[in-house]
């Protein structure tokens, strides 16, 4: 059964996430409160694991709803039906359909079926760090708030290459409207069923060959967004630069002070470890010794409920990408596999 409520937090999770998906909780849980509720969205049927911590939480709730999914599930295909060659190109990767499908479920918190109002979208690899409370409020005067720099390098949201991208959409508009769809908050009820008719239209007249396949989910969400014209308020914009914040761990500068960050003196709203793999953060909760950015913010909220678990390490940790020695270099200017 789903609660209908006026605002929430959404995430897409599975138990390959797992570790991230119980940080990124344990965050809002401190920073935000338990008066916020969450909505975990299935990314596929490998979540035992995810629905037995969400029942150790009474402001969580699952969504694993087929005849919600199906529609946005079908709204994806047809769009990337409409691009060139991307169904092919992941065919030949043992990919059937659209590449990560079940990130398309975050369009679920559009639905009119769906829990929450007013929401938030987190992926599942991020902490929430502050009170969210005044994005909220900036919903109440604009349908559409995002936080981020993504405007700086439209390469990861739209094919740059393609001749039709500025005839669909001005460089202008690209410079200043495109989002990291890590972060995003909107409301319920957008992309209703006729305005995805409209974007399939639009698609299959040669504007698919605009969206960019290596982030498949992050492009349509954009386009979508763009080509209905739904205005976008972004922090990352219109905030004075003084009170700015970073959100990414590729940013090295940030200060920690009491388990949340800051970044030249302002708090962080977010910290999103992008580039940072599951396998990787599984591997050191499972205790081996290895690095990633703010390794040991990530570990407090991970085990912020059971400390005991926490594993310990002696010694440095293994770099994310360790230098490679003289002889490695020598080997593989020979062509010789040690």
């Amino acid at each position: 059964m789903i609660n209908k409520m006026t605002k929430g937090i959404y995430t897409v999770a599975n138990d390959v996430v797992f570790d991230q998906l119980v940080a990124l909780l344990n965050s809002i849980e401190v920073n935000v409160g338990t008066d916020t509720p969450v909505c975990v969205i299935a990314y596929d049927d490998r979540t035992e694991k995810v629905q037995a911590e969400i029942e150790k939480r009474k402001n969580v709730q699952f969504l694993d709803n087929p005849e919600i999914f199906a529609p946005w599930e079908e709204f994806s295909y047809q769009a990337w039906k409409a691009h060139p060659n991307a169904l092919n190109m992941w065919a030949e990767k043992g990919i059937q359909g659209v590449n990560r499908i079940g990130m398309n479920r975050r369009y679920c918190g559009f639905d009119p079926q769906a829990p929450f109002e007013n929401f938030m979208y987190f992926d599942a690899d991020i902490l929430v760090l502050n009170s969210v409370e005044y994005i909220f409020k900036q919903l109440d005067k604009n349908d559409f708030v995002v936080y981020d720099f993504q405007y700086k390098d439209p390469s990861h949201i739209f094919n740059l290459e393609s001749p039709k991208l500025l005839e669909v959409f001005p460089e202008s508009r690209i410079k200043s409207e495109i989002f990291c769809a890590g972060f995003y908050a909107g409301k319920r009820g957008f992309f209703s069923e006729s305005q995805r008719e409209f974007l399939l239209e639009k698609l299959n007249s040669g504007e698919g060959e605009i969206l960019y396949t290596s982030a498949p989910n992050q492009s349509l969400l954009n386009y979508m967004k763009m080509r209905l014209d739904i205005p976008v308020y972004n922090f990352g914009f219109d905030l004075p630069p003084e009170k700015r914040t970073g959100c990414s761990v590729t940013s090295p500068h940030f200060e920690k002070r009491d388990n949340v960050l800051y970044d030249k003196g302002e708090r962080l709203t977010y910290l999103h470890y992008i580039g940072v793999s599951s396998k990787r953060i599984a591997r050191v909760c499972q205790g081996e010794n290895l690095d990633f950015p703010y390794r040991e913010i990530f570990l407090y909220y991970r085990y912020l409920r059971e400390p005991d678990k926490r594993p310990q390490f002696t010694g440095k940790p293994e770099p994310e990408n360790p230098p490679v020695n003289f002889m490695t270099k020598v080997f593989k200017k020979l062509g010789i596999n040690p």
